[in-house]
């Protein structure tokens, strides 16, 4: 069912200074995305293109953001999910609720501009896991 893993996220309280460690200190230079605000989401996101896949880089947007929570628990940020693509996503969200795996909310439009879902950790060995849609076939 799952593709390719799209991306890596990863949360930081500070953004900027997460995005220059990959831009300057790790060198991918110019493979650094301007930030983006997902209110829906309750993040601001910086993408790293390392060419073989992303990283994401998450800070907390707004009251209630998931992010913000995941940071009191690990102050010092860290890997906060795994996104892998899948071709339909109606599809793969029936398949998984077919075999007991718990779907977090509804998908939303996600920063790639394409719809995404979360998976429960709990049902994923301790991971929280997206499934972003690509629509390939």
């Amino acid at each position: 069912m799952i593709g390719r893993l799209n991306h890596v996220a990863i949360a930081t309280g500070n953004l900027q200074q997460a995005a220059e460690l990959y831009k300057t200190v790790l060198a991918t230079n110019d493979q650094v995305s301007a930030p983006q605000a997902l209110p829906d989401h309750g993040v601001t996101t910086v993408f790293v293109d390392t060419g073989n896949t992303k990283l994401e880089l998450l800070e907390p947007l707004g009251e209630g953001s998931p992010i913000a929570a995941f940071l009191k628990r690990n102050p010092a940020g860290g890997v906060h999910h795994l996104c892998f693509e899948v071709e339909e996503l109606t599809a793969a969200i029936d398949q998984l609720k077919a075999a007991g795996m718990r779907v977090l909310g509804e998908p939303k439009i996600g920063a790639h501009g394409l719809p995404v879902v979360f998976l429960h950790p709990k049902d994923c060995g301790g991971v929280l896991i997206e499934l972003e849609e690509t629509g390939k076939a």
